[in-house]
């Protein structure tokens, strides 16, 4: 009696055990029956918390994968706002210390060190080549020996996406030692010959420091007014604003 009470308190939603035909109970006693859907009962539940944990680990490998996914986005954030960084500071002391224009040429009488780093590997590819003149620049500050390699690795990979980037830094290194008829060069290079470079709105500014430099006030000012009419939301248009308050 109390089995046929389970089955019709069981039976009254109607959700999931009406499904099973009648006829599939059996045709014995009730009690027989009674014992069959049971068994079905049973097998469902199981068939049920089965699925359930497997939906449950699922959900726990997915939540697992997006914490990671997460935190490597976040450490490469990480890493690239700390190229900036670097990119800049370097940027920033190239420009702000130039050297002399009396001072003495380096470069005609390198150091046996020197000329042993600025020797160039035929067996870099252009990647290695690109990374090796930067780390010369941002992890040894060896300006004289990066020269050469910027300009090594032009002549190898002159078709390289790197190029605009190597001739923007030959311009700040030689601006750096107050060679700037030289700077002057290269930032004309990546103005005129690669409009679409992220290092335009730079050289455009460098080259009207250049300008200031030597003294040509009106070339300088042309120059800023063309980096702020080019670029204006960008820094080098700030910089150019700031420049033309002091002409």
């Amino acid at each position: 009696m109390q089995k046929l009470i389970l089955v019709v308190a069981l039976l009254i939603p109607g959700v999931v055990f009406a499904q099973a035909p009648v006829s599939k109970l059996g045709s014995g006693s009730v009690e027989e029956r009674l014992e069959q859907l049971e068994r079905v009962m049973d097998a469902r539940n199981a068939a049920q918390m089965a699925l359930l944990d497997q939906m449950s680990t699922l959900q726990d490998e997915v939540a697992e994968l997006r914490g990671r996914t997460e935190e490597h986005a976040h450490q490469l954030e990480q890493i690239l706002q700390r190229q900036r960084e670097i990119y800049q500071e370097i940027d920033r002391r190239l420009t702000a210390t130039p050297a002399p224009s009396n001072a003495v040429d380096t470069r005609s009488a390198p150091t046996n060190e020197a000329q042993m780093n600025s020797s160039y590997s035929s067996d870099l590819g252009e990647n290695d080549a690109y990374d090796k003149a930067i780390r010369l620049v941002m992890e040894d500050r060896r300006y004289d020996a990066a020269i050469p390699e910027f300009r090594s690795f032009i002549e190898q990979f002159p078709d390289s996406s790197y190029v605009p980037n190597a001739h923007y830094w030959l311009g700040q290194l030689l601006y750096a030692e107050g060679d700037f008829s030289a700077a002057k060069q290269e930032f004309s290079t990546v103005v005129d010959r690669y409009p679409d470079s992220n290092k335009r709105a730079d050289s455009l500014l460098k080259l009207g420091i250049v300008a200031q430099q030597q003294g040509e006030k009106e070339l300088a000012r042309s120059y800023f007014d063309k980096v702020i009419a080019d670029y204006p939301d960008s820094t080098p248009a700030d910089l150019a604003a700031k420049r033309l308050d002091n002409l």
